[in-house]
Parts: C-alpha cells; structure tokens; sequence
C-alpha cells in the first residue's frame, strides 16, 4: 500500500515541478532571440568598424560612423545584461524544482527558499525583460534618427 502512495506523490510531485520546467522552456526560447539580437548587433558594429578603419572615410562620416557604433555598444551592453539575467532566472527556476523534489523527499522544510528562490527568479526574469525594452527601445530610436538624417531638405 505504501508503494501505491508513495508513486501517488511522486506522480503529484512530478506534476507540481511541471510548470516551473515550462517557465524554464520559455526562458529558452527568449534566450534565443536574445542572443540572436546580440549576434545581429556585433555582426552589425563589425561591419561599421571595417568602414570606420578605411583611410579614405570622410570626417563627417566618420564621426557619425562613432556615434553610431556608441549606439551599438550600449545596446550589446544591454542585450548582454538581459542574457545575464534571464540565465540567473533559469538558474533560480531550475533550483526551485531540485529544491521541490528534495522537500519532498528529504522531508526537510524548504517553502521558504523555494518560494525565495520562486522570487527571485521573477525579478531576475523582469529585469532581463526591461533591459530588452530599453534596448528595444534604443534601436527604434536610432532608427528615426537615421531616417530624420537621410530625409532631403526642404528649400
């Protein structure tokens, strides 16, 4: 009979660490447009850095060249943050769960640093998010910039 309760709680068990191990997947699947906006970025800078070390640059461009590639690195530093934080909140997520298996098993009481750990997490995950708004943020302003800059002039 205790077998038949014990695999009862298991099973009970398994499906309580189910929705922290879905927040996990979506995390992922964030991570990945976050490191693909990354990438777009450093290929992106790479490509201005090329243009900047021409000799042949005219000195207006190159100093817009700068201000861009100013741009460009603040986003990464942004895009990076959010990386950071949002493989912080995996982490914590990932923890909760080995944390529901050993209160569970061990029978210690760990509410608490699960629900710290639960805490944790959603703050991490919400500054990873904000960092991606500013940056977001960031990229569609630089982009009216560019367009204001490249509009012809009116006589």
């Amino acid at each position: 009979m205790s077998y038949t309760v014990q695999s009862v709680d298991v099973a009970h068990l398994i499906q309580v660490a189910l929705t922290p191990i879905f927040l996990i997947s979506a995390i992922g699947v964030t991570l990945n447009v976050l490191t693909s906006r990354l990438a777009r970025i450093v290929d992106r800078a790479r490509a201005m850095e090329e243009r900047a070390a021409q000799p042949e640059m005219p000195k207006p461009d190159s100093r817009d060249l700068h201000q861009r590639l100013v741009v460009l690195a603040r986003r990464a530093r942004l895009m990076n943050a959010a990386i950071t934080l949002i493989t912080v909140s995996a982490l914590f997520i990932a923890l909760v769960v080995v944390m529901l298996f050993l209160n569970a098993f061990l029978h210690w009481d760990l509410s608490a640093f699960i629900a710290i750990m639960f805490i944790l997490s959603m703050l991490s995950l919400a500054a990873a998010l904000l960092a991606f708004l500013i940056e977001v943020r960031i990229a569609t302003n630089s982009l009216r910039i560019g367009i204001r800059a490249s509009a012809p002039r009116g006589d």
